[in-house]
């Protein structure tokens, strides 16, 4: 792992939008909202394929470069008088958060939209972002993606499969979002996304294809109509009998929850488990119905992907705000998957600082002793922090432990876990 020599200095956008670094000031970083100095050895160099976004609203915190303790930038200091943002890193794919962006929200300040943003300095001749590689999987790094290739493997496919919806739907999230998982379908490799549901039965905080608030945008469109058993198999069994390392998943970011259209799910998995035994079948849920999950894994279903924002309920139901389902339904869901043989995910949204909390922390360990699942999918929370610890009440005196020291724990208490950023491959 690369670290700084050095110890990075603060960023900050002058009026403009022009991102600059201040010298005098060393970066700092945020967790639950409390400023901290980061170590040297929390940064990395920003990966390629990272994004930086300017903080509308949001005046940049630093530390003194002597006592560590952190101070507010104003205005410009190149500039006097002139107003300034706060700057933060949007992570590429398989990096982990270790501290958020250190700033002070100003009154009047808009919502931040639904990313994650993690604290970022400068040093030498680069950026450095407070994180860490969760993944050696290649299968989302930006080199992996040439677009000219991305554009006619795409276009000829929407052209061959016109009439298949789910094709179609694909062939947008390719390219008007980006979505990796898409263009990894399109250019025939690793894991190929299967979007089912049009509706939800809960009703997420952070919902990236759902916002019905106003104060915040969704990031993309939610699919419109739900496809047909043979649409599906029509996407999935030439992507499992010729793409290396072969995934389909349902389950995407432009849906809502896949369980609620199960007969369809089932149908499609048994269709195209009649035409190829290779590469698995995947879901990503909510896992809000244990009968559904019994069902789908008696019909072939290889693995199934729990979305957690914690293992505690008084913090999991205020995000979440389930309909018809409870806390107690996910835990019976890992249950009955991990009762059929089944591998199992927790797809857990990280923050620094309440993921790493002492009391989340025992809440996760008593999960994975109870219900032992195979891997946690370490996902950066994509929402607003501060509105975030808001929405779920979130105890600003409870303590954390730091997310390295949270990670090395993780792997010394439960040393057969797989922990990661993707779903793996599991036959």
């Amino acid at each position: 792992m690369i670290h700084p020599a050095g110890y990075p200095s603060l960023v900050y956008a002058d009026a403009q939008g022009n991102i600059t670094d201040f010298p005098d000031l060393h970066a700092a970083g945020m967790s639950a909202g409390n400023f901290q100095r980061p170590s040297r050895t929390d940064f990395i160099p920003l990966p390629e394929g990272s994004e930086l976004f300017v903080l509308p609203g949001r005046l940049p915190v630093g530390c003194d470069r002597n006592s560590g303790e952190a101070l507010l930038l104003e205005d410009d200091p190149f500039t006097p008088g002139q107003t300034i943002q706060a700057v933060a890193a949007f992570m590429s794919p398989a990096h982990t958060a270790v501290l958020n962006s250190a700033y002070q929200t100003t009154e009047n300040a808009p919502r931040l939209p639904l990313f994650a943003y993690t604290a970022v300095g400068w040093y030498g001749d680069c950026f450095w972002a407070t994180a860490f590689r969760s993944d050696k999987d290649i299968r989302q790094d930006a080199s992996q993606f040439n677009q000219e290739a991305i554009n006619s493997r795409t276009a000829k496919k929407l052209k061959a499969k016109k009439n298949n919806r789910l094709v179609q739907h694909l062939g947008k999230c390719c390219l008007t979002y980006g979505c990796p998982a898409a263009r990894n379908y399109f250019l025939g490799r690793w894991e190929a996304p299967l979007p089912t549901s049009p509706v939800c039965n809960a009703r997420c905080v952070g919902c990236i294809s759902l916002q019905a608030s106003g104060k915040c945008s969704a990031t993309q469109d939610r699919i419109r109509f739900v496809p047909t058993p043979a649409e599906i198999s029509d996407v999935a069994v030439p992507h499992l009998q010729q793409a290396k390392q072969a995934i389909v998943s349902f389950g995407q970011g432009c849906e809502g929850e896949p369980l609620l259209q199960a007969d369809t799910l089932e149908k499609a998995i048994i269709a195209i488990r009649k035409k190829t035994d290779r590469g698995t079948i995947n879901l990503n849920s909510n896992a809000s119905l244990p009968k559904a999950i019994k069902r789908l894994a008696a019909a072939g279903l290889d693995s199934l992907r729990v979305s957690l924002n914690s293992t505690q309920e008084r913090y999991y139901s205020p995000y979440y705000r389930p309909q018809g389902f409870s806390f107690s339904d996910v835990l019976e869901s890992i249950r009955v998957m991990k009762g059929a043989g089944k591998f199992v995910s927790l797809n857990y949204f990280i923050l620094p600082g309440v993921t790493d909390s002492t009391e989340e922390f025992d809440a996760l360990c008593t999960l994975l002793t109870t219900l032992k699942p195979d891997r946690i999918q370490l996902r950066n929370l994509n929402m607003d922090p501060e509105w975030y610890l808001h929405s779920i009440s979130f105890e600003s005196s409870v303590v954390s432990m730091g997310m390295k020291k949270w990670l090395k724990q993780i792997k010394h208490d439960f040393p057969d876990l797989q922990l990661g950023y993707y779903n793996p491959e599991t036959r």
